[in-house]
């Protein structure tokens, strides 16, 4: 299948508007349409459903969306330059696509969508994970999507989905695992992107679970959860002082010996050293 739909392939389009793509906006393209087609499948069913898309540069994953059945695409664009070419594929697919030229860390995207909502997205490098870290940390949970399925450097999304014990464990993977399923479903090579990044890249699905796993207030969790990572080679008795003034005390009754590090304890016992916090703040 050379194409998904009537449209130019890629390369003519990112040609005929002279697109290249903007290292300072975090910009590689993807322009094999089958593969960008993969990963809107990846997403699950996504008729009747809206569709969040950060960053679609030339519109190649944008195309995806609309070939796979997505009920209308928000796309949000930062670049001035690629509307022309986003334009053409809302022409396409009337009334199936909308294009907001803004920067998605300014835009309230749930005030231009109708649940429910999926958001499908090949990250800008520079911002992919403070949109991540919003996305996961809503005022109120449930949040307004139902899933995310994102790309990012293969190195970030080995973190989101990364156990204990391991290297890459850390404040990502906690943060996302304790409201979300979270699994990779796709590698993709350098060569797969135009300019070719230094690293490969990884899609990530992120299904959010109706509650969080274990309870745990969000406030206290993330403080905890920061200062033991910010300070990962100093036992929790150290590093987490700050916390608490009974923190050795606090850290038994979790379950947690005062002597380990925090790459060695799971999300359970994180959330049962919150609800001790807490506790004890409020004793």
């Amino acid at each position: 299948m050379a194409t998904i739909d009537q449209l130019p392939p890629l390369r003519e389009v990112i040609a005929t508007h002279g697109l290249i793509a903007k290292k300072s906006l975090g910009q590689n393209f993807l322009l094999d349409l089958n593969l960008t087609a993969r990963i809107a499948r990846a997403a699950g069913d996504l008729t009747g459903c809206d569709v969040l898309e950060v960053g679609p540069g030339p519109g190649g994953l944008t195309r995806g969306l609309l070939a796979e059945g997505a009920r209308r695409v928000l796309a949000i664009e930062k670049d001035e330059r690629c509307l022309p070419a986003l334009a053409e594929i809302a022409t396409a697919y009337p009334g199936r696509l909308s294009i907001l030229n803004a920067d998605a860390l300014e835009v309230d995207a749930l005030a231009h969508l109708t649940p429910p909502v999926r958001v499908i997205a090949n990250l800008p490098y520079n911002v992919g994970t403070e949109l991540l870290v919003r996305w996961l940390t809503p005022k109120s949970w449930p949040p307004y999507w139902q899933t995310l399925t994102l790309m990012f450097q293969k190195e970030v999304a080995e973190r989101i989905v990364a156990k204990p014990g391991s290297k890459a464990y850390g404040r990502l993977a906690l943060l996302a695992q304790w409201r979300c399923d979270a699994r990779i479903v796709l590698t993709l090579p350098p060569e797969a992107f135009t300019p070719p990044p230094k690293i490969h890249s990884a899609v990530v699905l992120l299904t959010a679970l109706p509650e969080p796993r274990f309870p745990a207030n969000p406030a206290i969790l993330s403080q905890i959860v920061a200062a033991g990572f910010n300070q990962r080679r100093k036992m929790l008795r150290a590093s987490l002082k700050g916390v608490a003034p009974n923190i050795e005390s606090l850290l038994e009754s979790a379950a947690i010996a005062p002597t380990a590090r925090a790459e060695e304890i799971d999300l359970e016992r994180f959330c049962a050293l919150a609800r001790a916090v807490e506790a004890a703040r409020s004793a």
